[in-house]
């Protein structure tokens, strides 16, 4: 009976925590990017125009109509403002933690459609704390730096000679989330990861993945696909 009770308790509590949950994000999200409420009243107001509109022009005159229109575009109006709101609380935790260690594993360990990655480091300067964080997907393999630009570069170049090693003809590329102006926002890293040009199909990439899994390890480099020869094999 007493464990009913608080079955019973925990799922009325639970609402009210996501609920709670989803105020703090939004607050935190207006604090960091004050136009976040602006662009998401904004959708919620372009639907709910576009619904009413279409109404108005399709069932002129037509009261059932236009309060059913009415009703959906709110709906579909709150779920475009969500929508707005989460990409904004998104950016706006990414901007939090930049510039903090492990901040690029956090993006990475986060990534999709088609990428492969982890939160954790491939390479760290015990010293000065810089890092490399590695990706492979459809664009190859790609190693990001995290911290100083000049330091971080022998790290990366120490990297890439292990990745030709173990899938020579895989290609590799770098990218800095470092603190010069030059480098790639932590916002920006997963949609510049997704417009990099693509060279690697789904087989191949699981093959480099397998073979990058055995750098740092006692095993032998696994069997497959040469990456050497991706290029000519899908020429023939």
């Amino acid at each position: 009976m007493a464990k009913d009770t608080k079955t019973t308790k925990n799922r009325a509590n639970r609402p009210q925590g996501q609920l709670a949950q989803m105020w703090t994000v939004y607050k935190m999200t207006a604090q960091q990017d004050k136009t976040s409420v602006l662009w998401a009243a904004l959708s919620f107001l372009l639907v709910l125009g576009a619904f009413v509109a279409f109404t108005a022009i399709s069932f002129p005159g037509n009261v059932v109509n236009l309060v059913v229109f009415i009703i959906m575009g709110a709906l579909f109006g709150i779920i475009a403002a969500m929508f707005v709101m989460g990409r904004k609380a998104e950016r706006a935790a990414y901007n939090r933690i930049a510039g903090q260690m492990g901040a690029v594993g956090a993006v990475l360990g986060n990534i999709r459609k088609g990428w492969r990655s982890a939160e954790m480091p491939v390479a760290v300067n015990p010293r000065s704390q810089d890092a490399v964080y590695r990706a492979i997907g459809p664009a190859g393999v790609v190693l990001v730096g995290e911290g100083s630009r000049t330091r971080v570069k022998v790290l990366l170049e120490d990297e890439r000679r292990k990745v030709n090693r173990v899938a020579p003809g895989a290609p590799v590329s770098f990218l800095y989330v470092t603190n010069d102006a030059e480098s790639t926002a932590l916002a920006d890293l997963s949609k510049t990861l997704y417009k990099m040009k693509k060279s690697l199909n789904r087989a191949e990439i699981g093959v480099v993945a397998k073979r990058l899994e055995s750098l740092g390890l006692n095993i032998p480099i696994p069997k497959g696909i040469d990456p050497s020869k991706m290029g000519k094999m899908r020429r023939g």
